[in-house]
């Protein structure tokens, strides 16, 4: 790979990793993912912002490219940490053996953890919000964008160029042929599209508050490029990813697209014998369904699904007088990444005795659920159970289209 200019004297330097791993030892990336570091190159001094972890040679791949730009080993003058993640800053005990003299410069909460992670302390120095260092002809301004999505987290803006170097904020999953989005065909775009909600949802849903406060405070730049750490960077349109961002936080609270995510799983075929049953009803007031089988759909595709639909409907049997343990799991995930207020309905089969029903609600409460009611039966429903699921569903997506 080579640098990508974005600027005079502003230039990516990054490599795309691959397919093997779990993003945060959790979440699929079956495209990947980009990890995007940059270089800042002013008439006296040079900065390289955002680090790498040693993942599929990337550290490599960026060494190559610094060197290209001629950043062999010791011309840095500052490396500035935006977040501690190590998939940002892995690698930065060997970063810091190739440029030992570079100061580090990160935000006041991120000085501890740079001790407790790599047990480094040297040239390490905190800045400011608002604090201004000059480059010579380029000035790098520190935004403290806390929670987004850790509390060290901030943003640094090269008002120059109008660039914002924004880490995680503004990221998404998967590789790309191109880094900038002008450069995007049309199904690299809607695959990114996909990919930037999926990687909200994962990463970033449970700090919407945050990531609207962030969006507020940085409203008075002039942004003309937005520069992440994951994912494609923004010349030609940055107002759309951040719109976007905007239209993702705002589903915490809502309102929500007018789609229902049915999630549901079943032992011997009872519980998904209602299942189209509740479609039927949902699809007879036109509302986009979205489908999603576990333990077969990992919790990454279901929470990026629920996340984006203002209804919610859980199948799930009962297994030994509990919840089926998959739907357990999704619930939890779901309830720790802050899914609040849902429409929600529940249906599913049991043996000789339920219980799924009474550890269900706890998520109802805990989640603030808007719970319509559930359809729950001894062995195989009904024709009148069946019945009953399509009239509660039908009546929830009504309820949801006249929203």
């Amino acid at each position: 790979m080579k640098p990508d200019y974005i600027a005079n004297g502003v230039y990516r330097v990054a490599a795309k990793v691959g397919s093997r791993d779990l993003f945060e030892g959790i979440w699929p990336i079956p495209d990947g993912v980009m990890l995007n570091s940059y270089v800042v190159k002013g008439t006296e001094k040079r900065a390289l912002i955002d680090l790498v972890k040693d993942w599929d040679g990337a550290l490599d791949t960026v060494f190559a490219q610094l060197d290209s730009l001629g950043l062999g080993a010791g011309c840095l003058d500052y490396i500035i940490i935006n977040h501690m993640e190590p998939d940002h800053t892995a690698a930065m005990g060997q970063i810091i053996a190739r440029y030992p003299e570079a100061e580090i410069l990160a935000s006041e909460k991120a000085i501890p953890l740079i001790k407790n992670f790599y047990k480094i302390e040297k040239n390490v120095r905190a800045v400011k919000d608002g604090e201004v260092v000059d480059l010579g002809g380029k000035t790098l301004t520190f935004f403290m964008t806390p929670n987004i999505h850790w509390p060290e987290t901030m943003m640094t803006y090269v008002k120059e160029d109008g660039v914002l170097f924004s880490c995680d904020g503004f990221g998404s999953y998967g590789r790309y042929e191109s880094c900038f989005d002008d450069e995007l065909g049309a199904n690299e775009r809607a695959h990114l599209d996909s990919e930037t909600e999926r990687y909200y949802a994962n990463i970033v849903s449970s700090f919407s508050t945050f990531v609207q406060r962030g969006i507020s405070k940085l409203a008075t730049l002039e942004i003309k490029v937005i520069a992440p750490s994951h994912g494609v960077v923004w010349r030609t349109n940055p107002g759309q990813i951040i719109d976007h961002y905007s239209r993702l936080a705002s589903y915490m609270q809502g309102p929500r697209e007018k789609e229902v995510a049915i999630v549901w799983s079943s032992m011997y075929g009872n519980t998904e014998a209602l299942l189209q049953s509740i479609v039927d009803g949902i699809e007879s007031e036109g509302l986009p369904v979205h489908i999603l089988q576990v333990p077969q759909t990992h919790a990454s595709f279901v929470l990026e699904k629920v996340w984006r639909s203002e209804g919610l409907v859980i199948g799930m049997p009962t297994y030994e007088y509990k919840m089926f343990p998959p739907m357990y799991h999704i619930l939890d995930i779901l309830e720790r990444s802050h899914v609040q207020g849902r429409k929600t309905l529940r249906f599913g089969s049991f043996g000789w005795s339920g219980g799924a029903q009474k550890q269900f609600d706890v998520f109802v409460d805990a989640m603030k659920l808007d719970y319509k009611g559930s359809i729950e039966y001894p062995g195989s429903p009904t024709p009148e159970d069946k019945k009953k699921a399509y009239d509660l569903a039908k009546a929830m997506a009504r309820e949801i289209k006249e929203l």
